[in-house]
């Protein structure tokens, strides 16, 4: 029982270390509807699963909402314009890489965000 219990342990405390902190900015590449490469950054505040921060591109920046951190996996959504963009990805070490959606609808194909140092 004592094996099982260290077992049990060092597994919740490897998957903590694994899961790091996005907390910082990070940027991003994202393709507009007219081909050309934005720019987008986000600034993310990690603390625990829960996710906040501010998604800047050339509109502006815009508050994340719904967001959450569980283990490597990372989801936010974003709203503007009456358009809700829904964002989930893996973390990576220092890349995130993610996929978008517009409104339930996939938008374009991955995208990885790169921390900002």
């Amino acid at each position: 029982m004592r094996t099982l219990r260290l077992i049990a342990t060092l597994a919740l405390l490897a998957g903590i270390a694994f899961a790091g902190d996005v907390t910082g900015k990070w940027t991003a590449q994202v393709t507009g509807p007219d081909g050309n490469a934005i720019t987008v950054n986000y600034d993310f505040k990690q603390e625990a699963d829960k996710l906040t921060g501010t998604v800047e591109g050339p509109g502006g920046a815009i508050p994340i909402t719904e967001g959450k951190i569980d283990g490597d996996k990372i989801a936010f959504n974003i709203t503007f314009n009456d358009m809700k963009v829904g964002t989930q990805g893996t973390v990576k070490g220092e890349e995130i890489v993610v996929s978008i959606k517009l409104n339930g609808e996939a938008f374009g194909g991955p995208v990885t965000l790169k921390r900002v140092k």
